[in-house]
């Protein structure tokens, strides 16, 4: 094995040292400094120019490198910056926090944040597009075109549960009527909007109507308004007088008088031969025009119906998206808006409650903030990311907010005495509840004793027997749940549900036996 040399320096010719070569290779390198550059150097060249030895580049990981980029500017502070942004080394959830001064987007102790919440959930606050209603609004339109180009009179039933959507889609009606009127170049009808609750008689109708028609006219005193009006219908109009009369009667089951009069006579208004009227009336009453408008039906001027059926749960699930993506942040978790949809379809499927459960919602996690504010306003920046996560979700509603807002809006003492009943009496109400659905008013305990049969053979429970079912029927009209007719037979004795088939739905569906029967028909 070669021996190593261990002298202090070592001899390469004729004694010369190893630092005389660099000094002398240092000295042809500035020689050829004098030739002019071929290319023009960097900005960083310049300081590697001034040491006449480059100094070897340190090596640098790959994470490291990709955090580095040629647009890199070093700060005398260490933050390198990113065409001009500082260049984030923590998750944005950390740096959120770091930073006092930037704030959360939505912050339930901000009275600003709630009330534009709020105000978005509202009823009163009308979107601009109405969705899941485009059929109906549709044919409402199409209708209202075919009776201003015809120059013809004409009446249209409007029918549904209370919160489908029907007052808000006679609004966008009225608007897509006016702007298609103006296209066509057409005369716009006159529009008299009623809602039949502001009346003080039911009467007072056709005085707004005939104010409407003739507004400056005097009329005969002698005359009542309903009869100003058949005269003015019945004999042809003047050319200034042409112009037609779209009437909106809103909420028109009130006008439902014992001897249908006020009823009748508005939609005979359409009948005559020179009538200008163009009627559309709104009510919950599906079958109205078959019980208080027979003799239309004879004379065969029973208006058309369009019914609002009640929201399904995708439907409300939908609209609530639709309010909520013009707020700025996120409010809900979307298992609770989940959950309201699917309970508020479940019940009525009525959307004004939906828009109340959840602003309610809201106030509840405002509460709990208020209730909290003790609490440190930020979370230390070494705080664990899972716990910071925690703490972002506990700024929106929560599925228990909306637990708690669903019991507060639907439940009533009814729900409370439906739900601590035997379950026997509980199969009872769900019977009736089957039998007096589709406006059928009462029923007989001979019925609903064969529905509860039913009811037990399908799910093998023993029913009782006849004298304890009748003890059955009468601790629940005590209760106040039914009201039991008069009778001789006990099998022909009238039953009648005394408490909100909504309050009955509500207070079983938790169970799937009761809420499968009261789901098969």
């Amino acid at each position: 094995m070669p021996a190593i040399t261990r002298g202090s320096h070592c001899k390469i010719e004729n004694g010369t040292k190893l630092d005389d070569v660099m000094v002398a290779r240092v000295t042809d390198a500035s020689a050829m400094e004098k030739t002019p550059p071929k290319r023009k150097l960097r900005s960083g060249d310049a300081q590697r120019q001034q040491s006449p030895v480059s100094e070897p580049m340190n090596w640098k990981s790959p994470r490291r490198c990709l955090n580095s980029s040629p647009k890199s500017v070093p700060h005398s502070d260490g933050k390198t910056f990113i065409d001009g942004f500082p260049k984030l080394h923590m998750s944005p959830i950390k740096c959120l926090f770091k930073n006092p001064s930037v704030k959360p987007d939505w912050n339930p102790k901000d009275t600003q944040h709630i009330k534009t919440a709020k105000e978005a959930l509202h009823v009163s606050t009308a979107p601009t597009t109405i969705m899941c209603r485009e059929d109906e609004q549709s044919r409402i339109l199409n209708f209202c075109k075919a009776c201003v180009e015809q120059e013809k009179a004409g009446s249209l039933y409007v029918c549904g549960c209370p919160g489908t959507g029907k007052s808000l889609s006679m609004e966008k009606v009225k608007e897509q009527l006016a702007d298609w009127v103006k296209e066509s170049g057409l005369q716009l009808p006159d529009i008299l909007s009623i809602n039949c609750t502001s009346l003080a008689k039911t009467s007072d109708i056709f005085t707004k109507i005939m104010g409407e028609a003739q507004p400056q006219k005097k009329r005969n005193g002698s005359l009542t308004p309903l009869q100003h009006l058949q005269s003015l219908y019945s004999q042809k109009a003047e050319s200034s007088c042409t112009k037609m009369m779209l009437i909106i009667a809103d909420e028109l089951d009130y006008l439902i008088t014992k001897d249908k009069a006020v009823l009748h006579n508005l939609f005979m208004l359409t009948t005559f031969p020179f009538s200008r009227c163009i009627l559309i009336g709104i009510a919950n009453a599906i079958d109205l025009a078959d019980r208080f408008l027979p003799r239309l039906q004879a004379l065969n001027c029973k208006p058309p119906v369009i019914t609002y059926r009640a929201y399904s749960k995708e439907q409300i699930l939908k609209i609530l998206h639709q309010r909520l993506t013009v707020l700025p942040f996120v409010v809900f978790q979307p298992q609770a808006l989940e959950l309201c949809a699917r309970k508020v379809a479940a019940v009525s499927g009525d959307m004004r409650k939906a828009l109340c459960v959840c602003r309610n919602a809201i106030e509840l996690l405002e509460a709990e903030h208020k209730a909290s504010s003790k609490e440190e306003d930020h979370i230390a920046c070494d705080a664990s990311a899972p716990e910071i996560v925690k703490s972002r979700e506990s700024q929106i509603v929560r599925l228990d907010h909306m637990a708690v807002a669903l019991s507060k809006t639907f439940k009533s003492p009814a729900v409370e005495t439906i739900q601590s009943l035997p379950q026997h009496q509980q199969i009872i109400l769900c019977s009736v509840v089957k039998l007096v659905r589709g406006g059928k008013k009462d029923t007989t305990i001979g019925e609903v004793n064969k529905s509860y049969v039913d009811i037990c053979k399908s799910t093998l429970i023993p029913p009782v027997g006849t004298l304890e079912l009748s003890n059955m029927f009468t601790v629940l009209n005590d209760q106040g749940l039914l009201k039991l007719g008069q009778s001789r037979d006990d099998k022909t004795r009238r039953v009648l549900l005394k408490v909100d088939e909504a309050d009955v739905t509500f207070a079983l569906q938790g169970i799937r036996f009761f809420r499968n029967c009261l789901t098969v028909n």
